[in-house]
């Protein structure tokens, strides 16, 4: 193999350089796709494809027509605004750029020089590209860069948040009822309100339904709106495109719904949602389609929405911090999990499973005892599901023995992480010992009681207490 001398990127069989005659030339120009015409050193056009039918198109030249006449004949007819040949000659470089033609319309031209052994220019090769076919790969190429970047993102986002179980305990009869319509429900596209207290499990059965959709390939993002500051709302879910504002990440940010796309979004806590954001959330879900700030586009998305709240959203609409129209939108499918108390069957299934979690995690083989099992089946459980996950995780961590035991005084104290004043430290209902002790047993005693009236429930408790649920959480030392 050897190179020509004047065009030394094309490789050719020696036997066979100085033999390619004129029409073999214009046989392997005719051969590609894009059309080409070649013009001497003075911009005469000396050879042009069969091809040129777009050109023609543009151009309003037949192939034939073209050979013989000089480039610059054709800025003066007006037949093209500007010409990448004679730039090409003028400055002995490639170039490249878009061209206005007499219809109209535009194309992508590239000239590029072809010089002889003392680098003079002896010709120049110019092929042309319809734009629009060159914005369709464009576009084409930026969305599959964009549909990686969403899975990254994706991935990104999912290492940042825990990652649940789908399995659901059902042994009583009111979650096997629920199970049976999420299996339903989990293969249309309708969006899906979940009620219940802190700790029911919320999360875990919008896990459940997307993993028995037909989106259970694509990705499910959980969001708890109760921990995005209201600044960043609107950032959050809708990203923003690069320079929107000042501190933002110089290259953009794609939002939670182009992560979440062809997937499913969960967003707990969707009481805590600010107006604002409610109304914005409306038009997506009427819409189908996402604005990113700054930008002036929108984009079309396809997101399987499930919202969650221990709140009531109907009270909340009564009290105008809800948009009706909103709630009517959402609540299509919905779901009221049962407390913990109200399901026992499930209590004595829910603790073996945390409890072969642990096993498996440590080595061990630690059981729960029939005595254990009666203790937790009397237990009202303030914390539902994730109170007895503690439970659970504590005695089997401090316990010396491989029967776990938990006493009713113990956990019923462990709710509220407080010991209450016992008996000994009363005598006629007055107490015993030094003023700051017994302020601290009084302050114990109450914040239990209204612990226990609220169920639990911090943010409740922290305001009929008039201290801020931080206060609170130091207090009781909880973790939830």
């Amino acid at each position: 193999m050897g190179r020509t001398k004047n065009y030394p990127n094309i490789l050719v069989k020696p036997q066979t350089e100085n033999k390619l005659s004129i029409e073999s030339l214009q046989q392997i120009m005719n051969c590609s796709h894009d059309p080409i015409f070649v013009t001497d050193k003075y911009g005469n056009c000396i050879v042009s494809t069969d091809s040129f039918s777009m050109a023609y198109r543009t151009l309003g030249l037949k192939p034939q027509e073209l050979v013989g006449k000089n480039v610059r004949d054709f800025i003066k007819a007006g037949i093209y605004n500007w010409s990448p040949t004679l730039k090409a000659l003028e400055t002995g470089s490639t170039v490249t750029g878009l061209i206005k033609t007499i219809n109209g319309s535009e194309i992508m031209v590239t000239s590029t020089p072809v010089k002889d052994d003392n680098c003079q220019i002896i010709m120049i090769v110019t092929n042309i590209r319809d734009k629009d076919i060159v914005e369709k790969y464009s576009e084409e190429l930026k969305r599959e860069k964009n549909e990686t970047e969403r899975y990254k993102m994706a991935v990104e986002y999912l290492g940042k948040v825990a990652n649940s179980d789908n399995a659901v305990i059902s042994e009583s009869p009111q979650m096997k009822k629920i199970l049976e319509t999420a299996d339903i429900v989990a293969k249309t596209e309708s969006t899906v309100s979940l009620y219940g207290e802190t700790g029911t499990g919320k999360e875990v059965l919008a896990r459940y339904i997307h993993h028995n959709s037909r989106r259970v390939q694509r990705p499910f993002i959980p969001v708890n709106c109760a921990a995005i500051p209201q600044k960043l709302f609107e950032s959050e879910f809708f990203g923003y495109v690069k320079g929107a504002f000042t501190g933002a990440n110089p290259q953009g940010k794609m939002g939670l719904f182009e992560i979440a796309n062809h997937g499913t979004l969960f967003l707990d806590e969707i009481g805590e949602l600010p107006l604002e954001m409610q109304s914005k959330l409306l038009r997506v879900l009427e819409t189908g389609e996402i604005q990113r700030i700054g930008s002036i586009k929108t984009e079309r998305i396809d997101v399987r929405l499930i919202v969650a709240t221990n709140k009531d959203l109907r009270h909340k609409v009564d009290q105008e911090q809800f948009r009706s129209d909103l709630f009517y939108r959402l609540n299509v499918i919905p779901f009221t999990l049962p407390p913990l108390r109200e399901r026992k069957e499930d209590i004595g299934a829910l603790a073996q499973k945390f409890l072969g979690e642990l096993n498996a995690k440590y080595g061990l083989h630690k059981v729960i005892p029939p005595h254990t099992l009666r203790v937790l089946l009397n237990y009202n459980w303030p914390g539902n599901i994730r109170e007895l996950r503690n439970v659970i995780e504590r005695e089997y961590i401090t316990s010396t023995q491989d029967g776990i035991k938990v006493k009713f005084e113990a956990a019923d104290s462990s709710a509220a992480g407080l010991a209450s004043p016992s008996r000994e430290d009363k005598a006629g209902g007055a107490y015993k010992g030094t003023l700051k002790s017994v302020l601290k047993k009084v302050e114990a005693e109450y914040i239990n009681e209204v612990l226990n009236e609220c169920n639990g429930k911090v943010g409740e408790a922290s305001r009929l207490l008039g201290i801020h649920r931080t206060v609170l959480y130091r207090k009781t030392k909880l973790s939830i």
